[in-house]
């Protein structure tokens, strides 16, 4: 556990996981990727009696993406290291959760901040939310299945825009395009989220995991698309132009 993730079992089963590293805009370290996914595996255990869970942040930033150092220092780990980075353990988990997540997005969303979205049921989203990936012009790929499962949200069109081009959007945009639920004024945002997913633990466990399984349709091929997306992170990581620039870039930070 981390003093940067706290972990919060509000009444009605709802799992609130508040990124909490204001220092530095809620950038998340190993240790913090680890107490979320933990927070997350317990979610779906029955007798832990958890309907819903809530990603939020801070005000200002819910998430600004990976520490950047961890993965500069991840250009040069073995395979077997990588492959088990927390991160990646969960981005995994992530997909795996059976239980309904929401996020309660306010101030900036970068990288993962974004991508984990991708997986949330409902998305709410503050006035003051920016939502970026750059991860291409950082010389890597994008992770948490977002190659696979943005196209075929919002069309690979603007997927590529966002993608491909880093292209920033903000919550009115996230909304019109599909990637959020509504707009909710910052300091009501949080309590509507929580709200929301007071009513989604309220309803039948069971009908509701099947729900969502039957409309995300294929497991196995998001599971695939986050296997493959970190293979290629991982080369991009091991580039020496790669490296270069994120040295650049974490010199600057």
């Amino acid at each position: 556990m981390t003093e940067h993730v706290t972990i919060e079992d509000r009444p009605g089963g709802v799992r609130l996981i508040r990124w909490n590293r204001p220092a530095k805009k809620n950038a998340l370290t190993g240790a913090m990727y680890d107490a979320a996914r933990a927070a997350l595996e317990g979610a779906d255990d029955a007798s832990q009696r958890i309907g819903a869970v809530v990603f939020a942040g801070l005000p200002g930033a819910f998430t600004t993406g990976n520490d950047l150092s961890d993965f500069f220092s991840a250009g040069t780990a073995p395979r077997e290291t990588f492959s088990e980075m927390p991160a990646l353990r969960f981005i995994r988990q992530l997909a795996r959760t059976r239980t309904p997540m929401v996020a309660a997005v306010d101030g900036l969303a970068i990288g993962v901040g974004t991508t984990l979205t991708l997986h949330c049921d409902l998305v709410y989203v503050g006035p003051q939310a920016r939502f970026r990936m750059p991860f291409v012009e950082l010389g890597v790929v994008p992770e948490a299945a977002a190659s696979f499962l943005l196209p075929r949200r919002i069309g690979l069109a603007r997927a590529s825009a966002l993608l491909l081009l880093s292209d920033p959007f903000d919550g009115d945009a996230a909304v019109s395009l599909g990637l959020a639920n509504a707009l909710v004024p910052s300091d009501l945002l949080e309590e509507h989220a929580l709200a929301q997913a007071a009513r989604l633990a309220a309803l039948p466990r069971q009908a509701v995991q099947a729900s969502r399984a039957l409309m995300r349709g294929d497991q196995a091929a998001i599971e695939a698309a986050i296997e493959a997306e970190a293979q290629a992170f991982e080369a991009g990581l091991r580039d020496p132009e790669t490296q270069a620039r994120l040295a650049r870039f974490l010199t600057k930070a």
